[in-house]
């Protein structure tokens, strides 16, 4: 049992942060009535919350009816990976003065579609794990 205390880390708050500024990919999951969609979405940290670019359909729909939402992201390398959660609340920027400022985010969309609605995660709770990478113990 302690070799697993010596290959995950509990992320502080503050870290968390800093792994999701540090990244610009992570998935969305959303649910409405009882279906569960999960979204691949690229998105920007500001002031605290994460703002991502959308098109109209299922996925601001979804947001619409349930705006509770679970973020994640993760990172692996040879020798270590991460992975943040974030528990929050989605909405779509209504009030021209909002999207004119996330406009003006380095956001822009990975595949070349127009996604001019905006929406802001407002994160309730966020936590992550980083863990050591290395061969596996032997078992017996």
């Amino acid at each position: 049992m302690d070799d697993i205390i010596d290959v995950v880390q509990v992320l502080s708050e503050q870290e968390c942060w800093q792994k999701l500024a540090d990244n610009t990919l992570g998935r969305l999951v959303v649910k409405a009535a009882d279906e569960i969609d999960i979204f691949p979405v690229n998105y920007v940290v500001t002031d605290r919350t994460l703002c991502i670019r959308t098109a109209p359909g299922t996925k601001l729909i979804e947001l619409t009816i349930h705006p509770d939402v679970l973020f994640e992201i993760d990172h692996v390398d040879d020798s270590a990976a991460y992975s943040v959660v974030v528990k929050g609340t989605a909405e779509e920027l209504q009030h021209q003065s909002e999207i004119d400022e996330a406009d003006s985010l380095p956001l822009v969309p990975f595949l070349p579609t127009l996604k001019y609605r905006w929406v802001r995660i407002r994160p309730v709770h966020l936590s992550g794990r980083a863990f050591q990478r290395a061969p596996e113990p032997d078992r017996y």
